[in-house]
């Protein structure tokens, strides 16, 4: 069985930093398409990283890019999301999902390509 545990989230300053973590069990986050989205109340889940440790790709929506960054730690069986210059519109539930397979990036990290999902954690950026 599948199980993604996100952590890591809480309240921070604009132009602050966070690192959430995403433990993964049930199956090897460095050979599966891993990606982080964010939701706020009404409006869709947005994908905005995502990679794929064993093939080394990795991607970002234009919105992060530059700011936020992913990683995986193959021994951990745990991936990553670092954020930094944070502002105020990145306040949202961040969710870790494993995906089925790697597009042809850079298009949208559509929730349809990933399977699994964590319960997400609550990230506020507060002035």
């Amino acid at each position: 069985q599948v199980h993604l545990t996100e952590s890591g989230g809480g309240t921070v300053a604009v132009g602050g930093s966070a690192t959430l973590s995403c433990v993964v069990s049930g199956l090897n986050s460095h050979r599966t398409v891993m990606g982080w989205f964010r939701q706020v109340p009404g409006k869709q889940r947005e994908g905005i990283a995502a990679i794929y440790a064993a093939a080394e790709k990795i991607t970002y929506v234009d919105s992060v890019k530059g700011r936020f960054s992913v990683s995986s730690d193959a021994a951990e069986n745990t991936i990553y999301l670092q954020m930094a210059s944070l502002k105020s519109e990145d306040t949202a539930m961040y969710f870790c999902a494993a995906g089925k397979t790697w597009r042809e990036y850079p298009r949208r990290i559509d929730t349809d390509d990933f399977v699994h999902w964590g319960q997400g954690t609550q990230v506020t950026v507060s002035s």
